[in-house]
């Protein structure tokens, strides 16, 4: 329940933005870096996944501080769809708080530029 709400949440949050870039509420520029940075995030995502099942002894991973970076830099719904679809990162409980409030954050900033017509 909870692995389709958050899916639900993170797709509709990009559809709202296309769809609002189409309707010229916002540049379609910001919705055009979500999508990328999105699909980056999700790439990265499963790229650590396949490094994790694969290595063995001394594994060479992505580190968490770049999954981060990424989702605060517009690629959080990426992230939480990667998070939830490829099982990767969903049971460490200080991952998942910082990945909150880089959502938290990206989320506000998008909203302080739309209230003050920066966008």
């Amino acid at each position: 329940m909870i692995k389709k709400t958050l899916l639900l949440f993170s797709v509709s949050f990009l559809v709202v933005l296309v769809i609002g870039g189409l309707l010229d509420y916002w540049p379609y520029l910001v919705a055009s870096v979500y999508c990328t940075m999105s699909s980056i995030t999700f790439l990265v995502y499963k790229w650590d996944k396949r490094l994790a099942i694969e290595s063995t002894d001394q594994p060479i991973r992505v580190p968490e501080r770049s999954l981060h970076i990424l989702a605060l830099i517009c690629g959080w719904p990426g992230a939480l769809i990667a998070q939830q679809w490829l099982r990767h990162k969903s049971q460490k409980r200080a991952f998942i708080a910082v990945l909150w409030l880089t959502i938290i954050i990206n989320t506000s900033v998008l909203g302080a530029a739309y209230y003050w017509q920066l966008l």
